[in-house]
């Protein structure tokens, strides 16, 4: 396989804290010679675990990003036993441009592992994560929330695996992080994600869903602030106490905790997330909007549970993510 083109300013086994770029090189027609500059942060004192924080993996979503700027800025290496990687901004053409995907190749980093370093620039960059910052790697926390388009209650969440001594290790970090809700997630289409292909190597990976609606708020950057200490803590890389709040454990058992909309129209939500719902409730409304008279569509929960996430903007589209309903474990 071809060398990626990537290179970093920083250096991985080098003790003390650096900040630098993962330099991608990248002609355009504003900058023939230029290059896209990813900012990184690398702290370490002696041997240890590492760990490997993300934001940005979709460009609209702000907890990660806000946290992991937060704690690159105050980080001390002294105050390390192992080695801490930051990136802020995984996905940065996305990022600087608000949008979910780039705006350079339309590329979805989540849905592009393991990546190519001869392919796009997106490619190029989930090849990097993949061969050479993932292998570094001990535990990888990937922070997302539901961006401009979705919105949900504030979780960390880890997946079933087929190595459930690795399974094990995963809940334990999500427990440690310490979110208001721990989710078992079921994910629609996890083939090319990030956190598959972290799995398939056995890391201990946990990610988030912070609320969404493309910003952020004091509440759920602070649970984003507290998961990293307590993060830290739980490997071993920081000494101290988790701090300890009370967590909801949900679970996504099957495909039927999923609604989708079928018709486009002007979105009513019936519940709010967080709610309590049964098996039946109607759970939102679709109405059209090509003629008044009309009757809006029900949608109804096929599961009984907590209403977790929704689509957020008003107007909805056949096709779109419409709820999620969430199992207590």
């Amino acid at each position: 396989m071809a060398k990626n083109p990537i290179t970093s300013t920083v250096d991985f086994q080098k003790d003390g804290v650096q900040h630098g770029f993962l330099n991608l090189p990248y002609s355009c027609d504003q900058s023939a010679w230029g290059s896209i500059r990813i900012p990184v942060t690398v702290a370490k004192n002696g041997e240890g675990p590492t760990v490997l924080f993300t934001g940005a993996n979709h460009g609209d979503e702000y907890e990660g990003p806000i946290a992991l700027f937060d704690l690159a800025r105050n980080i001390k290496a002294a105050e390390l036993y192992g080695r801490v990687i930051i990136v802020p901004g995984m996905n940065y053409p996305a990022f600087r441009n608000g949008t979910r995907t780039s705006p350079i190749d339309g590329g979805n980093l989540n849905r592009m592992f393991p990546g190519d370093p001869s392919g796009s620039v997106t490619s190029k960059i989930a090849d990097y994560f993949y061969r050479t910052l993932l292998p570094l790697a001990d535990f990888v926390v990937d922070f997302h929330s539901g961006g401009k388009t979705l919105e949900f209650i504030p979780f960390c969440c880890a997946h079933v695996l087929d190595n459930k001594e690795q399974e094990e290790k995963c809940v334990a970090a999500m427990r440690a992080f310490n979110a208001p809700y721990s989710v078992m997630l079921m994910e629609i289409d996890p083939e090319n994600m990030y956190d598959t292909a972290a799995e398939r190597m056995g890391k201990v990976v946990i990610g988030t869903e912070l609320s969404g609606g493309g910003t952020s708020t004091v509440y759920t950057n602070e649970i984003a602030k507290r998961g990293i200490r307590n993060i830290l803590k739980h490997a071993g890389i920081v000494k101290g106490d988790l701090e300890q709040a009370s967590s909801t454990e949900l679970n996504v058992p099957d495909p039927s905790c999923f609604l989708f909309c079928e018709n486009s129209g002007l979105l009513e939500p019936c519940v709010d997330l967080g709610d309590v719902v049964v098996a039946g409730q109607i759970v939102a409304r679709v109405h059209p909007i090509g003629r008044t008279g009309a009757q809006p569509e029900e949608y109804h929960a096929a599961i009984g549970g907590v209403f977790s996430g929704r689509h957020f903007p008003g107007l909805i589209s056949a096709g779109d993510f419409l709820g999620l309903v969430t199992v207590p474990l």
